[in-house]
């Protein structure tokens, strides 16, 4: 593999993974990753330029980032990439009716979309609420539906909270694609459009900028196929076979963000 310095070359830019990065979450909150509050405040004043990019759909937006400041960290609404008000602005667009199946936590992001006689289905990670009865209802909105559209905030397979690996949305996603015959479409990592979205508002290009999640497939392999760099943290949901994964190789592995970070500030932008 290539020097780091080689690696980390003219990054002007960071996309930082927040669940399994920044911290691990729990019912009461969660805690942060050790070294990661100082290591967004070194990101933060250097020249390179941050963006967070998430794939959370338990909360709101303004609720994340809230969580984050009580936990410490220093970072604003405005810096987050999340796939609650990126799907809400697609149904507003394409005037779209949204039967939702998401956490209560989240709803307040769908505040301005009419979800009366409903002509698609909107999926998160709606943990407790992903029963028989909440699936099946969603399945017969589909099934009822003439083109059937099913939206999935994202599609990871599992994350990390501390009491242990919990299955995500991902999962839901693709039993509802098999019993309707359909296709889901993906708002959040690793959609394309997703990291673009996320570059756009940081203005860099996407070779300029690197990925750092926790997720060898969501994080690194989305932000790759978009022609970006990207780094998988041992932290969250990192497994070892991860290293060894048959489709994605990161860039680096690093053992947290604040390894990233020390790497980052020595090479990139060179």
């Amino acid at each position: 593999m290539a020097s780091w310095g080689e690696r980390l070359a003219g990054v002007r830019g960071v996309l930082l993974d927040i669940s399994g990065v920044l911290y691990d979450g729990s019912e009461d909150g969660g805690v942060p990753i050790p070294g990661s509050v100082e290591a967004v405040a070194r990101l933060k004043r250097s020249q390179l330029k941050v963006r967070f990019c998430t794939n959370d759909s338990q909360k709101s937006r303004g609720d994340l980032v809230g969580l984050l400041r009580r936990h410490g960290f220093d970072i604003s609404e405005s810096e987050v990439t999340a796939p609650a008000p990126a799907a809400s602005l697609i149904l507003k667009e394409r005037g779209l009716r949204p039967h939702l199946l998401v956490q209560d936590g989240v709803l307040s992001e769908f505040d301005q979309i009419d979800t009366s006689n409903p002509n698609c289905v909107v999926i998160a990670d709606a943990g407790e609420s992903f029963s028989y009865q909440n699936m099946n209802k969603a399945f017969r909105v589909l099934m009822e539906l003439e083109s059937p559209v099913l939206i999935s905030l994202g599609k990871g397979r599992y994350y990390k909270e501390t009491s242990g690996l919990m299955l995500d949305v991902g999962a839901y996603m693709k039993a509802l694609e098999y019993a309707c015959g359909i296709k889901a479409e993906v708002v959040g990592k690793p959609s394309p459009e997703y990291f673009q979205s996320a570059l756009k508002e940081m203005g860099v290009e996407a070779h300029e900028a690197i990925m750092i999640g926790d997720d060898i497939v969501g994080d690194v392999g989305g932000a790759q196929q978009c022609g970006m760099r990207a780094l998988q943290v041992r932290t969250g949901k990192f497994r070892p076979s991860d290293e060894r994964h048959p489709d994605v190789k990161a860039d680096g592995y690093v053992d947290n963000l604040a390894e990233a970070v020390d790497l980052l500030l020595q090479h990139a932008d060179k």
